[in-house]
């Protein structure tokens, strides 16, 4: 086995990999930039060396050095997490032409799936379900027209490279394709530099259904089920659940069927996730792989029993998975919220700053991924995602009682976050009801549900009862002490901190 691994990137999932190391024995070497000198990560790790500038370019980005930093250290492998480098196919190569394993796919698997077009076309041989439309680059304007005509409107005009809704168009109509066309290959051009764009069908109130996969190097290829990924904003996910709550036993082993085939399409190694729409009466259509971890891997693994990280090193380290398709079961069901620096009543805008309070929950079938703690600073350089909050319970109903519960525990001041959010999520009848798709956000969200200052009668006798005993008891305090500063280490006890029965009331229920 390894006895030293790199890893290349930053934040909880530095610490998350890092935490399988040190369970398997292996010793870790953490990367930073001059923005994350204090990070938790740098802390954890056995070693850490800067590599640079607070910019992603200057620093996480910086093949030669990370290369550099694996000779000098004696790191035999990289794992890059996801973002930064994880789906960068020239960096997979660099890493094997200076004798070092990447722990990820080979560098032509992440070029096939890494191009849209390319992955439409590998899949197509192997029968797995493709949205209606074209599967080539776009080369004139005027055949292009034809086709969406052909297929119908609307239509979804798509950039082959990158993610996360760039170079993304919906036209409802055809006068509005052409300059619509244009407007994708604009954006893809100047996000990803390469402006190939494609045409399928809009499928218009879609579930966005994934399913994890993990392969070894002897022709072992299994699926962990799926997770549920239909709460988006600005197509990136922020609650992700497994199972979902809408997949029969029939429909799951045909998703699950596809994913694997999707697998074997590109020769595929490790962990990936394969993603699919899923439209009325159970249709479902191949969206794209992932050639990484995922950000929501916590919930499969909570259902599984299976740490995927682990098997990555494993199978990267040239054994074969240590299960079978026949031996994974569901136990369970699991929800993941992700706790980012945003503020949900201003249309999710990123909210920077400093963390002032940074308290996790606690208690059973609580998992919480996170690099934080009180006064750390957000850097405006990178993601601003700042934890993974995760539950786990024995059915639906009962981990979304436990999220609200876990969220009515998380503390975190200073900044704003999507935590309330999540606590709305869990309320909404839809979502409950388990009836919703890529649309709640815009059909049932508009920031305003969260303004609500109105108490019950039964708040407000609790909120004065807890107030006036929190005063009672800090003018005690001030006689013994000489003032109420003096209650806190010389502190003014004015923070919700001081007095949890006023702060959970300012977390009620929406009523």
């Amino acid at each position: 086995m390894f006895k030293k691994i790199l890893i290349a990137n930053r934040g909880e999932i530095a610490i998350r990999v890092m935490r399988t190391c040190r369970e398997m024995g292996i010793k870790t070497v953490a990367i930073y930039s001059e923005a994350d000198k204090y990070a938790l990560h740098v802390r954890y790790a056995d070693e850490a060396y800067c590599v640079g500038g607070a910019a992603s370019a200057d620093s996480y980005l910086r093949m030669d050095k990370i290369v550099d930093l694996c000779k000098q250290t004696g790191a035999e492998a990289v794992h890059p997490g996801y973002g930064f480098l994880s789906e960068n196919a020239r960096f997979a190569n660099l890493l094997k032409e200076n004798g070092i394993v990447l722990i990820g796919p080979t560098a032509a698997a992440m070029e096939v799936m890494g191009s849209k077009i390319a992955s439409k076309q590998a899949v197509k041989a192997f029968g797995v379900p493709l949205v209606p439309g074209i599967d080539e680059a776009i080369q004139d304007a005027n055949a292009a027209m034809q086709v969406a005509i052909e297929v119908g409107f609307p239509v979804l005009v798509k950039a082959s490279a990158g993610g996360g809704g760039k170079g993304m168009r919906v036209v409802e109509t055809e006068s509005e394709f052409l300059s619509s066309l244009q407007a994708a290959q604009n954006e893809a051009r100047s996000a990803f530099g390469d402006d190939s764009v494609f045409i399928e069908k809009y499928v218009g109130s879609p579930r966005h259904i994934e399913f994890q996969i993990m392969a070894d190097s002897h022709g072992n290829v299994c699926h962990l089920f799926e997770r549920e990924c239909s709460i988006q904003r600005r197509h990136q996910k922020l609650v992700e659940e497994a199972p979902s709550a809408v997949l029969s036993p029939e429909i799951r082993n045909k998703m699950g069927e596809a994913a694997v085939n999707v697998a074997k399409a590109c020769n595929y190694t490790g962990a990936g996730t394969v993603e699919f729409l899923l439209g009325d009466a159970g249709a479902f259509y191949f969206l794209e792989m992932n050639t990484r971890l995922q950000v929501e891997h916590p919930v499969t693994e909570m259902i599984t029993g299976i740490d995927l990280v682990k098997e990555q090193i494993r199978v990267a380290y040239g054994m074969p998975l240590s299960f079978k398709q026949e031996d994974l079961e569901m136990n369970g069901h699991a929800i993941e919220l992700r706790i980012c620096a945003e503020d949900p009543m201003n249309q999710f805008l990123p909210n920077v700053g400093t963390v002032e309070t940074y308290v996790r929950p606690q208690g059973p079938g609580i998992r919480v991924d996170d690099c934080m703690e009180s006064g750390l600073e957000i850097p405006i350089y990178y993601d601003n995602m700042l934890a993974k909050l995760v539950v786990w319970g024995e059915n639906r109903a009962v981990a979304m009682e436990r999220m609200r519960r876990a969220i009515s525990e998380y503390r975190i001041t200073g900044i704003e976050t999507t935590l309330m959010f999540g606590d709305f999520v869990m309320q909404h009848p839809k979502f409950i009801e388990g009836d919703f798709d890529t649309h709640f956000i815009q059909q049932y969200f508009t920031g305003k549900e969260l303004e609500s200052n109105e108490l019950s009668a039964e708040d407000a006798e609790i909120l004065a009862t807890a107030a006036v005993a929190f005063f009672e008891s800090q003018k005690g305090v001030a006689q013994t002490s000489g003032s109420v500063g003096n209650a806190n280490n010389g502190s003014v006890a004015s923070d919700e901190s001081q007095n949890p029965s006023l702060w959970h009331l300012q977390r009620r229920t929406f009523r």
